[in-house]
């Protein structure tokens, strides 16, 4: 049976570009194909009935060049990597989440062409990553963080992360690039709580804290076990989530985060975890979809 490819999608454009090089390598790093993909609607823009008359219209010529030039690109960079490509008439976000299907993860530069400088991430990826039933990775940050150099991987800890696929995501990444797995859960105190709750007697701060640590070792337990040879730094620490892990992004080459996916909910399915890193973290987010649920599976 065939492996499934990576996908990642690509534009021109210069986030696209570094997209497909950290496609490429991460392809190399599972031993899979790689798959580039351009969903052009240039029949849209340009007419059905000039596209007839044109043998070959001057979009689908913008998207065989962009595809063959980046094609070669990833050639120079892993000679040894099986790339297909692809140019479906399609919306990005439509054509990206149907590779999907079929896909080992999905991968999306921070911003596409045409799309303004200053946006933190753009409406292509931020669709993708909120959508998408297989990992989708965001491929932005700094050059220590694009380029691996850190050796360490971020995981956030959420309520839901029970031996999650984002836990054995995160232990996979890690055996492969041979690199420290840090293994965050943040925790904080509820206002509403008072010191006379029965299991609040004594510190509240260090039974919260006692309880990240517990469900830590309950999250990690299983790939732990499965995994002995992946060193994990465990961390709890006081404060929102969103805030600890796109600070600690700055010293990690991958942050991974889960979300649910609910499949009778239209729309974005994000989490303000998720949502907050996607747009701030200093390296490459891995969003890894769990099974259907009706809660929030974020960390407070």
């Amino acid at each position: 049976m065939a492996s499934p490819p990576l996908v990642v999608g690509v534009d021109g454009s210069e986030p696209s570009i570094r997209a497909a090089e950290w496609a490429a390598d991460e392809a190399m790093l599972h031993q899979l194909p790689l798959r580039l993909v351009y969903a052009s609607l240039w029949q849209r823009y340009e007419g059905a009935a000039l596209a007839a008359k044109l043998s070959r219209p001057d979009g689908q010529v913008m998207a065989e060049n962009i595809l063959g030039s980046t094609t070669e690109r990833i050639r120079l960079r892993a000679p040894d990597l099986r790339v297909t490509t692809d140019v479906p008439h399609e919306d990005a976000v439509d054509a990206l989440l149907r590779e999907g299907e079929e896909a080992f993860a999905l991968v999306t530069g921070s911003r596409g062409r045409g799309e303004f400088a200053g946006l933190l991430l753009g409406s292509v990826s931020l669709a993708v990553a909120a959508r998408a039933h297989v990992p989708a990775v965001v491929v932005r940050g700094d050059k220590a963080g694009l380029e691996g150099t850190h050796g360490r991987i971020l995981l956030g800890i959420g309520d839901s992360d029970i031996d999650s696929a984002a836990v054995r995501f995160a232990f996979t990444e890690a055996l492969l690039r041979r690199c420290t797995l840090d293994v965050v859960r943040a925790w904080r105190c509820p206002s509403h709580e008072t010191a006379d709750h029965p299991l609040l007697a004594g510190d509240p701060a260090q039974y919260h804290e006692a309880r990240a640590s517990e469900l830590l070792d309950e999250a990690l337990a299983a790939a732990a076990q499965a995994h002995p040879d992946v060193l994990v730094r465990r961390v709890t620490t006081e404060g929102p989530a969103r805030k600890v892990l796109a600070k600690r992004s700055a010293v990690a080459d991958l942050l991974i985060v889960g979300a649910h996916r609910r499949h009778r909910q239209l729309g974005m399915q994000l989490g303000r975890v998720a949502h907050t890193v996607l747009h701030h973290a200093a390296c490459p987010v891995a969003v890894v979809p769990h099974s259907e649920s009706v809660s929030e599976g974020t960390t407070p």
